[in-house]
């Protein structure tokens, strides 16, 4: 989880050093660096759930971390922006392999009473990767070049293939299908129509370039609803939605993530863009944030087994949202980093932690075992596509309102709205426990 997560954004800390190797794209046209990897990620993050259940859940791992780590290396050895595209969607199908499948084989190692701790911390760890990248990346752009942050991940792939072979026992389900393959093209495509609405914005938000995809994207993704209605093997199960944990969770996950990693790339842009730090003291001054993720996830786990889910996703969404208020109405032009962007991180970092441990534990909380690998691939998915959207209203709107102090206080604030809407999606879950996960069945369609 580490691994798959860890990618999504520690190419953020390498987006300068990216920029001067390909001078000759466009800030918009770089940004698919990042954005076709989590459109990728997205799209096929059920499938690859159902493929795992059918096929085993250890087999689809072990070819997801081969995979990660031959895209690994192509991405490193890209010559060209479009090369380097297409090895991060290569890179983010084997991601889409690893992820489930990992939830999947760690459920069944877990007494029920345990089960809280167990998703927390595996939901979790998305969220430490992510925040973790900006500083891991740092240290190797710094010393190796960007390219490093990509090679990087071989010897941690094959690392964990190794510990797998003799630790992970194989499971499936005989029940499992494969998806509509339509369902699927149609929620990639959309998706990745809006993200380029959205990146176009900054030339105007009326203009052909940005509602033309915007308006396409929105229809394709009506089209992925109304044809879930109507084939026998949807994507996504809508029955599932009618099950509230699972639904307000997935709701959780889409918001929140538009917020959090809008936050990761904002926080180095501003380091590096306003207060001009270098891009090693940049990855280094993010670090705290992940520390406090982690000690957060490891307390939102126990919180999500003793209390109930609500507790910790409201209460981290609270501390969030307050991070990113302190940062809009404190932060100017001259550094502050002890007086203010330190205290920020520490609260934002610790409503990570707090809010993905929670979210992870309530996806699955209400849904029998054999569809665990399907429940989690969905909250990963909306996960995914938040952050899809919100990283592109963030280049978007930097790009229309330029990189000045203001520029950044206004989207922190359109940050701390995200952590608000996770504490809502947390009361709307309620004080639900992984422990009574089995005992759910799923409502039926109709």
């Amino acid at each position: 989880m580490f691994l798959a997560f860890l990618d999504v954004t520690i190419v953020n800390i390498a987006f300068p050093a990216i920029t001067a190797a390909f001078p000759e794209s466009s800030l918009g046209g770089l940004s698919w660096v990042v954005t076709a990897y989590n459109v990728a990620f997205a799209a096929l993050l059920v499938p690859a759930g159902r493929l795992a259940d059918m096929r085993g859940r250890r087999r689809v791992f072990r070819w997801g971390l081969v995979l990660f780590a031959v895209a690994s290396a192509a991405c490193a050895l890209a010559p060209t922006v479009s090369a380097l595209v297409a090895a991060r969607v290569l890179q983010a199908v084997a991601a889409a392999l690893i992820t489930p499948s990992s939830l999947a084989l760690l459920l069944p190692a877990f007494p029920p009473q345990r089960r809280g701790v167990a998703v927390g911390t595996w939901g979790a760890m998305g969220g430490i990767a992510a925040a973790a990248g900006p500083a891991i990346g740092g240290v190797l752009v710094d010393a190796l070049g960007w390219r490093a942050v990509f090679l990087v991940n071989v010897p941690l792939a094959l690392l964990a293939l190794a510990a797998g072979w003799r630790v992970l026992a194989e499971s499936r389900d005989d029940r499992a299908t494969m998806p509509d393959a339509a369902s699927t093209v149609l929620l990639g495509a959309g998706v990745a129509l809006l993200a380029l609405g959205v990146v176009n914005g900054e030339n105007g938000w009326v203009s052909a370039g940005a509602l033309a995809p915007i308006g396409a994207g929105l229809v394709l993704l009506a089209a992925f609803v109304l044809r879930g209605r109507r084939v026998p093997n949807p994507l996504v199960e809508l029955g599932l939605f009618r099950v509230r944990a699972f639904a307000g969770a997935t709701a959780g996950y889409l918001l929140f993530s538009a917020a959090f990693y809008a936050l990761l790339l904002a926080n180095v842009l501003f380091l590096t863009g306003v207060w001009r730090y270098d891009v090693l003291v940049a990855g280094l001054a993010v670090t705290p944030g992940p520390l406090m993720a982690a000690l957060g996830s490891t307390v939102g786990g126990r919180f999500a087994d003793r209390f109930g889910a609500l507790a910790p996703i409201v209460t981290g969404g609270v501390l969030f949202a307050v991070g990113c208020a302190l940062l809009a109405a404190r932060t100017a032009d001259a550094p502050a980093y002890v007086t203010t962007f330190l205290p920020a991180t520490l609260l934002t970092g610790a409503g990570v932690g707090l809010v993905f441990s929670g979210l992870g534990a309530a996806q699955v909380a209400q849904l029998p075992a054999h569809r665990y690998a399907t429940g989690s691939a969905v909250g990963t998915c909306a996960r995914q596509i938040g952050a899809v959207l919100g990283i592109a209203l963030l280049l978007s709107g930097l790009a229309a309102a330029g990189s000045s102090a203001g520029a950044f206080h206004l989207a922190w604030l359109v940050m701390a709205a995200g952590g608000v809407a996770a504490a809502v999606a947390g009361l709307v879950i309620g004080p639900v426990r992984a422990g009574a996960a089995s005992a759910e069945p799923i409502p039926a369609e109709g």
